[in-house]
């Protein structure tokens, strides 16, 4: 098993190893190197039976101020693999990119070589924090795209048979912000489930199906449509797409400090990026809110083909609504806290989705802000948000 760094050698906390900047002590930390280490890491916790928990950038956990009395390892693996194809689909797309990436790689450089390849799909997705072995799992999405339209298979150690899975797109389950890798972390039910806080699928690798070309998939944001000067559905350069996203990401609040010339510190960056996801409800429970409350489709996540993405099977029985709106709505507003202006945990002072660290904040703190605002929405409109964070050892 690589080697460990235990409390006593100046292992790092998790506020050292997560965007937030709380949680405590590690009872032992790994960074993993090669996928070997990756899996044996793995499955010496799991023999000896000690929790474990696998971070990439630890941009989605929020994790107790008494830390994690288990074996926590970081994939640091970086790089990827190409194979460009001219040949023609049976969509008309002409010409795609086969990648296989390692589950370690950082994100948004990964956005960038893509961009810079000129291979569409990502774009959109610009400045998200985290992993590329991250993003199946939670399947990330901003901007009208989601992950999901460019991923063609997931490579997996199975924690259960100790053993290697590929899953291909199919047998992902994407859905919003979530899928089959995700909903194994908790089989059985609540804090208890055998593999909680990692999912029974450890992501080794993903490989991605892209689409070649210089222009940007089919623009499905208004907001990023008006921003780039086009109509929701036309394309546009990727590179200008990339750079719209990181300005509108920007002035939201929603880049890590140093990213897309972000100054440091910014404790409007000391966050897990939105909170709480969007609520999907009923389309009869969306006939009560109020007349201006946001309403979007709801469509499926699992494009008809990886190489030239479509939009999914609008679902008629349920509507999306803005996590954003209602938070607002309910009376927080940007930078609330609980003690005010002093409060070491406040809402974003750009954007009521995130919840952020003003510097001192606990994870105890964060729970209270984020209980407090879920509270205040289900009193209001009768609708549970829903945290997008990963919660280790705290809940609401």
């Amino acid at each position: 098993m690589p080697a460990r760094r235990d409390a006593t050698e100046a292992a790092p906390s998790l506020a050292d190893l997560t965007t937030l900047r709380v949680g405590g002590p590690v009872g032992a930390y790994v960074e993993a190197t090669t996928e070997a280490e990756l899996i044996e890491t793995v499955r010496a916790a799991d023999d000896e039976g000690v929790p474990l928990l696998v971070i990439g950038g630890g941009s989605n956990l929020l994790v107790a101020d008494e830390g994690f009395d288990g074996v926590v390892v970081r994939d640091v693996r970086q790089g990827l693999d190409a194979d460009l194809e001219d040949s023609c689909g049976t969509d008309g797309a002409c010409g795609g990119a086969s990648l296989r990436v390692p589950a370690g790689q950082d994100w948004d450089t990964f956005v960038a070589e893509a961009v810079a390849g000129e291979w569409v799909g990502v774009e959109a997705l610009s400045g998200i924090p985290g992993t590329v072995g991250a993003a199946p799992v939670q399947n990330i999405g901003a901007y009208g795209q989601e992950v999901s339209g460019v991923v063609a298979s997931v490579r997996t150690w199975d924690r259960h048979t100790g053993g290697m899975r590929t899953f291909t797109l199919s047998e992902l389950g994407f859905g919003y912000r979530t899928s089959l890798l995700k909903r194994t972390m908790r089989s059985g039910g609540g804090e208890g489930a055998p593999w909680y806080p990692t999912p029974r699928y450890v992501v080794l690798e993903v490989n991605l199906q892209m689409r070649l070309g210089s222009l940007s998939a089919p623009v499905g944001y208004g907001e990023l449509a008006r921003r780039l000067g086009v109509e929701v559905g036309q394309r546009a350069p990727s590179a200008e797409v990339r750079e719209a996203v990181l300005e509108l990401r920007g002035g939201k609040g929603m880049l890590l400090d140093g990213v897309g010339g972000a100054p440091a510190p910014d404790h409007d960056r000391w966050s897990a990026g939105s909170f709480f996801t969007n609520p999907v409800v009923p389309v009869e429970q969306a006939g009560d809110l109020p007349a201006d409350a946001p309403r979007f489709a709801v469509r499926s996540a699992t494009p008809a083909s990886t190489v030239s993405p479509s939009l999914g099977v609008v679902d008629p029985s349920l509507v999306k609504t803005s996590a954003a709106w209602l938070i607002e709505h309910a009376g927080f507003t940007k930078g609330f806290g609980l003690a005010g202006e002093h409060s070491p945990a406040r809402l974003s002072t750009r954007h009521t989705l995130a919840l952020t660290n003003r510097g001192g904040a606990t994870a105890s703190d964060l729970v209270a802000l984020a209980r407090t605002v879920r509270d205040g929405v289900r009193d209001t409109f009768g609708i549970d948000l829903e945290p997008e964070p990963v919660l280790v050892g705290v809940a609401l």
